[in-house]
């Protein structure tokens, strides 16, 4: 019983780490966008980049929070 216990919570642990992991690789993505949008501001497309760089954030965020909570419950 105390196995399963365990395991399950090593379970939550290496998902919550997994998610930060995941969220920080879309704000490295989402740099890279930023690291693009003056070219886009010649092209006339800056509303798309701009929308694109919220979404990005947005996601990388929330994965990092669910993550977050998932590994503080784990201890719990």
């Amino acid at each position: 019983m105390a196995g399963t216990f365990e395991a399950r919570e090593q379970l939550k642990k290496e998902t919550g780490t997994s998610l930060m992991f995941i969220g920080v690789a879309i704000w490295v993505a989402d740099a890279l966008v930023v690291f693009f949008l003056p070219a886009s501001a010649k092209l006339g497309t800056r509303m798309s980049w701009m929308s694109a760089i919220i979404m990005l954030g947005v996601m990388g965020l929330s994965l990092l929070v669910v993550g977050y909570l998932m590994r503080g419950q784990a201890e719990e």
